[in-house]
């Protein structure tokens, strides 16, 4: 039957999709998180409705962007009354030591963050695969370690699905599920279409919109991840991957989406079934208090503007420099939130303060605006507060994530190779005291009110891990969090 299921998933993403075939946190949090998600108030830390206690194997890569939406599932999982394994790049250690998880540090060479590529447009995605494999290649053995008759789920990253259905191979009553944390990680021909930063007009048709897909797959996916692929699949009798782009998306049980349909409506080539759950909003230290410096900047002046690039950002260097200057343009204040101090410049005026952690959902009612490079968690936290955002991309999904918050009217964006004083500074006077952006902020802000995504989460699972048609029954566009409405 499961393989029936797969079979279907395979034929409704290939035939839309190309080709056709088959914020830093300091080390620790504490226990008060785990607390709170097993006792609010939506019923998540009831034990499981399930016969019996579920293993979910929780994993992902990457950033601490990466790493707390996955954390924040897991704990609900837990929280549940399941056993939670969960893996993750061995350097996140401090982050999970407080939460009681069963963590298993996964293989990451950190020297990834220093290449240059990294942030590129278009050979971006080699560098994160390549970085990625040896941690990758550690989910199968502790999978296949574990007791042949538990009753298993693996809740993965979408770059760990290969991994996963390797994993399937020995163990045929494993259910997968993916977790994607932004729009632009599920592949579509249908509109808004973005190739990097360049954006597809809707006129073009969908023929060469796949034709687009696949020659981007062939040129800069398939050739770095498909021979390692399936030469690992070949060792497991299992039938070689066509293209990474097509058949990827269809190996998960159930997919979800860990944004709300109001950000991103579900396409008809996504991947099914798939459940709408909203945006996590973890952060380990919700109740870390400001800095007194810190506080004493935000008490003295009025508010300023927020600058951010992402916490795994070494290369921005010219990007502070230019807000900086910025700012001075246009007689404003700033703070500059990034860990590495050596790349902010030395010598800052007393109108600029520069922080290397402060949880965003504490300071971003305090400022005007938020400069940020368009990380998805960074963008959700600026959308519950209600701060007007301008999105300086780089690569990744942050092109997607710009173009979503200037179509709901709540900021401005600019791409980062195209930054200058002159540019920031413009950009920002679109933005603050812009009355009608401040009350697309608060109408976007109020949708927060009341929801709870993991609890979606948790039941969507729970019910894979138990009779898969229920699966089915229960997804849609308007399950979730983050009021689909």
């Amino acid at each position: 039957m499961r393989g029936c299921a797969r079979t279907n998933r395979q034929s409704s993403t290939s035939e839309h999709l190309p080709g056709g075939a088959a914020g830093r946190h300091t080390a620790g949090f504490s226990r008060t998180v785990c607390l709170y998600l097993a006792h609010k108030e939506t019923g998540i830390a009831t034990p499981s409705r399930q016969a019996g206690p579920i293993h979910f194997v929780v994993v992902t890569i990457g950033s601490a962007g990466d790493l707390f939406p996955f954390m924040a599932m897991a704990l609900a999982l837990r929280a549940a009354g399941h056993r939670v394994s969960f893996l993750a790049p061995v350097q996140h250690a401090p982050y999970v030591a407080d939460s009681g998880l069963e963590f298993i540090g996964l293989p990451a060479d950190e020297a990834v963050l220093h290449d240059p590529d990294l942030w590129h447009p278009t050979r971006g995605f080699g560098v994160v695969w390549r970085a990625t494999r040896p941690g990758m290649a550690r989910i199968v053995a502790f999978v296949d370690a574990l007791p042949a008759d538990e009753k298993v789920v693996l809740l993965v990253h979408p770059l760990a699905l290969p991994e996963a259905d390797l994993c399937r191979a020995l163990r045929p009553t494993l259910k997968v599920a993916a977790a994607y944390l932004a729009p632009q990680n599920l592949p579509t021909v249908h509109d808004p279409l973005l190739v990097g930063p360049w954006r597809v007009p809707p006129w073009v048709p969908f023929a060469a919109r796949r034709a687009l897909w696949r020659w981007g797959a062939r040129t800069f996916i398939d050739p770095v991840a498909l021979p390692e692929v399936n030469a690992a699949r070949a060792a497991r009798g299992l039938r070689p991957m066509a293209s990474l782009l097509t058949d990827l998306f269809g190996l998960a049980d159930l997919s979800l989406t860990l944004f709300p349909a109001w950000f991103a409506p579900t396409q008809p080539d996504w991947p099914q079934p798939l459940v709408r759950a909203g945006f996590p909003l973890f952060d380990p230290k919700p109740d870390a208090a400001l800095s007194p410096a810190l506080q004493r900047f935000l008490d003295v002046g009025p508010a300023p503007v927020a600058f951010t690039h992402g916490t795994g950002n070494f290369q921005a260097s010219a990007y502070f420099r230019d807000a900086c200057a910025a700012v001075a343009r246009r007689g404003l204040r700033a703070i500059l939130l990034t860990p590495h101090r050596d790349q902010v410049p030395a010598d800052l005026p007393p109108t600029v303060l520069w922080q290397d952690y402060v949880p965003l959902r504490r300071l971003l009612p305090r400022v005007a605006a938020l400069a940020h490079h368009g990380g998805i968690g960074t963008t959700a936290e600026a959308l519950r507060a209600g701060t007007p955002q301008l999105v300086v991309p780089l690569a990744h999904d942050q092109f997607d994530n710009a173009a979503r918050v200037r179509a709901l009217g709540v900021g401005v964006s600019l791409r980062a190779d195209r930054v200058n004083a002159a540019r920031l500074a413009d950009r920002l006077m679109q933005l603050t005291d812009n009355a009608a952006v401040a009350a697309q902020c608060r109408a976007v802000s109020a949708r927060f009110a009341g929801s709870d995504p993991m609890q979606t989460v948790v039941e969507r699972l729970e019910a894979l891990a138990g009779e898969g048609s229920r699966v089915a029954e229960q997804t849609g566009a308007t399950a979730g969090g983050n009021r689909q409405e």
